[in-house]
């Protein structure tokens, strides 16, 4: 169950700041990108690109981000929402964060984001939570000698809490896992975006339609469709997706792939914190207080800040990068 969190006060937005869509939008705009990408070159950090094993032939791309001279007191994982990638802004505010307090971080893209379609023949999906394995575990043994955490935003929440659902049995170690409204139950977060103010569903099918029109490109008899196909709505598109490019069979199936929802994070070994908005007008917030969580798993359910949003005042500061930092640099 979720509780007020270890310090519910903490986060007090301006009233003219408090609406979950404005806050949702402001998240990912280009003031926020430019204040990200100024954060994160303000640390001094060097970054590098890696290509990582994602096991059968699957290659993943990401960045490593540390201060030269300074010993890391360990190595965080990022993982990005949908359709985003590791130059997000939230991405790169919270490696300025972590980095801030001692940490090396590495931002992973998913196949398909951040411009590396050409990596892999075959289409993202919410269910390839092997190849993100496998990478972690490519992370890890690259950089051996510091303790290991995870967090992710959205989608990106999704895939690090199975990642630390698998973590044990991978051989994966997980020091702490941290996740800003995960995608807890796909079936309903689909019902939300079809149900909630149209903006949300255009934004995600047009960033999702460019996606399929580079792949399509690059491997057109992979990936063959025509202009119709990209004309489907998300429930629609999605199911052509589960049809022709998954073995799964139905878009129930695939939905219950990668839903958490219920007692699925149960068997949770690692330390894990979860923030959670109560207006978070993509995630159902209903679904955190139906979780079934191990003792050393907490939810902080803020009234405030709309999806994967937290932004404190005009010059949109943000909280959720701050928690994040926190929560993994704890104990």
């Amino acid at each position: 169950m979720p509780d007020g969190g270890r310090e519910p006060a903490d986060y007090a937005p301006p009233r003219w700041l408090r609406g979950p869509h404005l806050q949702t939008v402001l998240a990912s705009s280009p003031w926020r990108r430019r204040r990200a990408a100024a954060a994160l070159a303000a640390t001094g950090a060097t970054t590098t690109a890696h290509l990582l094993d994602g096991g059968d032939g699957v290659r993943l791309h990401g960045l490593h981000s540390a201060i030269p001279g300074v010993e890391a007191r360990g190595l965080a994982l990022l993982l990005h929402g949908w359709e985003g990638s590791a130059d997000s802004s939230y991405m790169c505010l919270s490696a300025a964060q972590l980095l801030g307090r001692g940490f090396e971080v590495f931002r992973l893209n998913f196949r398909d984001h951040g411009g590396t379609h050409h990596l892999n023949p075959d289409i993202f999906h919410s269910c390839r939570i092997d190849e993100v394995v496998h990478a972690a575990r490519d992370v890890a043994t690259r950089f051996a000698s510091r303790p290991m955490v995870v967090a992710g935003y959205s989608l990106g929440g999704n895939f690090a809490l199975r990642l630390a659902l698998r973590a044990p049995q991978a051989g994966l170690p997980l020091a702490r896992v941290a996740a800003i409204c995960p995608v807890l139950d796909p079936a309903r977060t689909m019902r939300r975006m079809e149900t909630g103010p149209w903006f949300y569903m255009h934004y995600f099918e047009r960033k999702w339609r460019g996606s399929l029109q580079r792949k399509r490109v690059l491997f057109p008899d992979r990936v063959g469709f025509d202009e119709s196909t990209l004309k489907l709505r998300m429930r629609a598109l999605t199911e052509w997706l589960v049809q022709r490019h998954t073995d799964l069979g139905s878009l129930d199936a695939y939905f219950d792939g990668y839903s958490i929802a219920g007692d699925r994070l149960r068997a949770l070994q690692i330390p894990t914190h979860i923030l959670m908005a109560a207006d978070d007008p993509v995630i159902p917030a209903e679904d955190f207080h139906a979780l079934s969580l191990p003792d050393a798993t907490r939810v902080e359910l803020l009234p405030w800040g709309g999806h994967c949003g937290f932004l404190e005042d005009a010059r949109l500061s943000g909280y959720a990068e701050r928690w994040l930092a926190a929560r993994l640099a704890a104990g």
